[in-house]
C-alpha cells in the first residue's frame, strides 16, 4: 500500500483487529500494533524475534497524546520535546503518580516515546491513538531501507505494509528524562553533545 489516504484507511483497519502493520517513519520502517492489544504485541515480538524483557517504543501524534499516557514530564523533558518533537528523539519517561494512565502500562517504571517527523504516520495517529513501534527488522539485524525488503524479510507476520520510499537507516536518539539528570542512552539521529547543548542552554 501507498503512504496515502487508502493506505492509511487500510492500516487504521487492520491495526484495529489486532494485526500488525509495517510503517514508513521519518528514520526507519517500524512495525506497529495497538499496545492495548495483548496478541498484536505479541505477534510484533515474535514477528521481530525480539526479547520478551525489551519493552515496544511507543509512537504518539503529538504532545497531547504523549501526556495521556500519566507520564512525567520533567522540564528537561519539555526543553528536549520543544527543540526536536516531531522529528528522531525518543525520550524514556517516568509516570506522575497523580496521573491516570492507561491499562496496558500498569507496573511499568518508564515507557519511551517519540514524536516522528512524518505526515502519513502522524496522521495515522491521529485516527489510532499511539501505537507500539520498533523497527522493522529481525533482531540484531540491520533494518531494510525499502518496504519491498521488509515484506521480503518478514513474510506473513504482518498484515499491511505501507511503502513510504526508500528511507535512511539512522535510528532516533534515546535520551532517559526519569532521572534529575538526562541521560542519553542511544546516540542516533540527534547527537549527545546537541542534547547537552540544548539543555544547558534552557538553565
Amino acid at each position: 500500500m501507498r503512504a496515502d489516504e487508502a493506505g492509511a484507511t487500510e492500516a487504521q483497519a487492520a491495526l484495529e483487529a489486532g494485526g500488525v502493520v509495517v510503517v514508513p517513519t521519518d528514520t526507519v520502517y517500524g512495525l506497529a500494533a495497538r499496545p492495548d492489544r495483548a496478541d498484536a504485541v505479541r505477534a510484533v515480538y515474535r514477528a521481530k524475534g525480539r526479547p520478551e524483557g525489551m519493552p515496544l517504543p511507543i509512537l504518539a501524534a503529538d504532545e497531547v497524546q504523549v501526556r495521556a499516557l500519566g507520564v512525567a514530564f520533567t522540564p528537561a523533558a519539555a526543553v528536549l520535546a520543544r527543540r526536536w518533537w516531531p522529528g528522531p528523539l525518543t525520550l524514556a519517561f517516568g509516570f506522575d503518580d497523580a496521573a491516570a494512565r492507561p491499562t496496558w502500562l500498569a507496573g511499568r517504571d518508564e515507557v519511551a516515546v517519540r514524536v516522528p517527523d512524518h505526515d502519513f504516520l502522524r496522521a495515522l495517529l491521529g485516527r489510532t491513538g499511539v501505537l507500539a513501534v520498533t523497527s522493522a527488522n529481525r533482531h540484531g539485524t540491520p533494518t531494510p531501507h525499502t518496504a519491498h525488503e521488509v515484506a521480503a524479510g518478514l513474510g506473513t507476520s504482518v498484515a499491511v505494509v505501507v511503502d513510504g520510499g526508500r528511507l535512511r537507516d539512522v535510528p532516533s536518539t534515546l535520551v532517559n528524562v526519569r532521572g534529575p539528570h538526562p541521560v542519553v542512552e542511544r546516540e542516533g539521529a540527534i547527537p549527545a553533545a546537541a542534547v547537552a547543548s540544548a539543555l544547558a542552554e534552557a538553565r
